[in-house]
């Protein structure tokens, strides 16, 4: 038991079940989450994590790609999945009454794919697709190129969907051996909220995934990266802007210091009113999206700035990004700013416990990287107490003297920084 209204409970068989009740509501959001993304994959597999996410739709020993369509249709639910770089989530949001045929489902899709050679290489073809979609996408392809910068020969420098060669390389059998390695009971943890009782899910949870039999799970192979600085561009002269993406260190996902980090990105870049959005796009006009964001993982994270501007524009939108943090890091916020930047975060939290969705994920994502659940209030608490002075300390941290890290995609050859480098 780990509050009034949630419960958790270990399974005999290794597998996690996490339940939040929300009695007004008469939905339920379900999720089974797997504690491998693609940051636990060899060089070799890069992409299996996705590959395979793909491929448990296209048909289980018990379901075609169609049937698996058709049944969540006839209960007028949602379903899907993701990827992400530390975990893969499948979940459906469904009725209350049609709960246990939600669980079937996601039981079937999860425990016995068939890994059919025919959808296998026709979905390969789609991913493959996907792959150079992004290129076609240059706010994506600009992350995918700084992330290869920052974490060199890193997993986490690896793009999600893995690269045409990697994924050209993921036979059948590879895939089954990295699926069976890594889709073991102590890595699964199931989720759900809304309309849910825990007894019933858990008789439900124990028949549907009961079979799996403890296992030890595999290594995640995870290991530290090192950050570094410096400039890496990808030149495409089809595109009228160019788009750049800044990025320092920052804090692990359960790092003490995140809570006056979240309010340093809010006031940074963050919201209608922060320090970037009114200086480059309000005052001077010099990039339609401006923002800034912090990606955080178990062991490392970053603290990004992302733009879009003309080529012509691009050192000097680089100055002022650069000036605002400078100025953060020697005189720290206002007093107000702070207070803004603090309501702001705080009325997003009380909004996404509206949705089941939301607080799903949130539940999954504080049991795998705080093994605890952080109510609402204790995170509204934790931000109320962030001082104007804690957010100076973390300025300082963040924006301490040295060099920055840049990925710039477009017109670069007209971009100095480039070919100085950019610090702090």
């Amino acid at each position: 038991m780990t509050g009034a209204s949630i419960r958790k409970e270990r399974l005999p068989n290794g597998i996690t079940l996490l339940t939040e009740r929300m009695p007004h509501v008469r939905s339920v959001s379900l999720g089974v989450w797997l504690r491998r993304g693609s940051r636990h994959e060899p060089a070799a597999l890069n992409g299996a994590s996705h590959f395979i996410e793909h491929l448990v739709f296209k048909g289980t020993e018990n379901r075609s790609a169609r049937d698996i369509a058709l049944a969540v249709d006839s209960i007028g639910g949602q379903m899907d999945a993701f990827t992400s770089k530390e975990y893969t989530c499948f979940y459906a949001k469904v009725l209350d009454r049609n709960l246990e045929e939600a669980v079937d489902l996601l039981a079937d899709i999860v425990l016995r794919p068939l890994f059919d050679p025919e959808e296998l290489e026709r979905e390969r073809k789609v991913i493959v697709e996907e792959i150079r979609m992004v290129e076609d996408s240059p706010e994506e392809l600009v992350y995918d190129l700084f992330s290869t910068h920052f974490y060199p020969r890193h997993p986490l420098g690896r793009p999600i969907q893995g690269t045409e060669k990697t994924v050209g390389g993921l036979s059948r059998g590879r895939l089954l051996r990295y699926f069976r390695d890594v889709y073991v009971p102590e890595n699964l943890l199931i989720v759900a909220t809304g309309s849910v009782k825990h007894a019933t899910l858990s008789r439900q949870v124990k028949r549907a995934f009961g079979g799996m039999k403890r296992r030890r799970a595999a290594s995640g192979r995870e290991s530290a990266p090192r950050p570094r600085g410096g400039v890496v561009t990808r030149a495409k002269k089809e595109l009228e802007q160019l788009h750049l993406l800044l990025g320092l260190p920052a804090f692990p996902e359960n790092d003490t210091l995140r809570y006056p980090l979240f309010v340093l990105n809010a006031l940074l870049g963050g919201t209608m009113s922060s320090r970037l959005f009114q200086k480059v796009r309000e005052e001077r006009g010099l990039a339609y999206s401006v923002y800034s964001a912090v990606n955080a993982f178990r062991d490392t994270g970053v603290m990004m700035v992302y733009a879009g501007t003309s080529a012509k524009q691009g050192d000097e939108l680089v100055q002022v990004i650069l000036d605002e943090a400078r100025t953060l890091r020697s005189a720290g916020p206002a007093k107000d700013e702070v207070e803004v930047a603090r309501e702001h975060l705080k009325g997003s939290i009380m909004l996404s416990q509206e949705s089941t969705s939301s607080r799903m994920s949130n539940l999954a994502r504080q049991e795998i990287y705080h093994g605890r659940h952080h109510t609402p209030s204790q995170v509204l608490e934790r931000l109320d107490r962030v001082s104007r002075e804690d957010v100076h300390k973390v300025a300082r941290l963040v924006f301490a003297p040295g060099p920055v890290a840049l990925a710039a995609v477009g017109r670069t050859k007209e971009l100095r920084a480039s070919r100085t480098g950019v610090s702090l």
